[in-house]
């Protein structure tokens, strides 16, 4: 378990934000599934739902606006910055695109979202009052993020140059694959999208929430409304699965 009271450092995945079509859905599942508390941040920061754990907030809920019904259900990882608007334009010098201007959330901090070169959404975050998480890599809070993409050459030399990150390869037969490393500590990775991946698949960053059995979790999940995208397997980091919940938004769980 690692618990967090001071903002984290640049370039580490620090928040998630979830925006789907119906809060009180997403409320009934994952409070369900993972035992989070939620609290209302009230009108002035759009009803924004802060889920916590034990106490200690893991994520984020966001209904999406009706004047954008294209909006795609997802979650977002958004990554740590101190300097907003350097990031911001870092991310255009690199190749990527800005999809949400550096905006005020209130006393909790400052944010953006944007692509980087693949297409792979993402958010920044500036901590304020909020640092982001503030608890991980327990049984129902966030334990890992990964982006996914089918150019990951040119992905992997973006976030280089976006945050310094270093890289430990772990590709292998089939497959390329990295951590991302901030200061000499591991903090997410990056892969090539499987040739076998369909090709409307988006590039995108993936969430991955820890569980005591991901088998029960994912019998759970199919309780909740739910379902079972691939069934759980053994890899050398834990057991896992890949699902969605009650309004179709994808994201992993794995037991260690």
């Amino acid at each position: 378990m690692v618990t967090r009271d001071t903002p984290w450092p640049d370039g580490t995945p620090s928040w998630l934000t979830l925006m789907v079509p119906d809060p009180r859905m997403a409320i009934d599942f994952y409070g369900a599934l993972f035992g989070w508390s939620f609290t209302d941040l009230g009108d002035e920061l759009d009803n924004y739902l802060l889920a916590a754990l034990g106490g200690r907030e893991v994520g984020g809920v966001l209904g999406i606006p009706p004047d954008r019904p294209d909006q795609h259900a997802a979650w977002t990882t958004f990554l740590a910055t101190s300097d907003l608007e350097r990031s911001v334009a870092a991310i255009g010098e690199h190749g990527g695109r800005v999809l949400v201007a550096p905006t005020e959330a209130a006393s909790a901090g400052r944010l953006a979202v944007a692509e980087d070169p693949a297409g792979a959404a993402f958010g920044l975050w500036e901590a304020g009052e909020h640092i982001g998480i503030r608890v991980a890599n327990v049984a129902g809070a966030p334990t890992w993020n990964e982006c996914l993409v089918r150019d990951y050459d040119r992905d992997r030399e973006f976030y280089a140059r976006l945050f310094g990150y270093t890289f430990d390869d772990e590709s292998g037969d089939g497959f390329r694959y990295a951590t991302l490393k901030v200061g000499g500590a591991v903090v997410g990775g990056i892969g090539q999208l499987p040739e076998t991946v369909p090709a409307d698949v988006p590039p995108h960053w993936s969430t991955y929430f820890a569980v005591a059995d991901t088998d029960a979790a994912v019998h759970r999940i199919t309780e909740l409304g739910g379902a079972v995208v691939s069934a759980p397997s053994d890899s050398p980091y834990g057991r896992l699965a890949l699902v969605t919940d009650n309004q179709g938004v994808y994201f992993r769980v794995i037991a260690s």
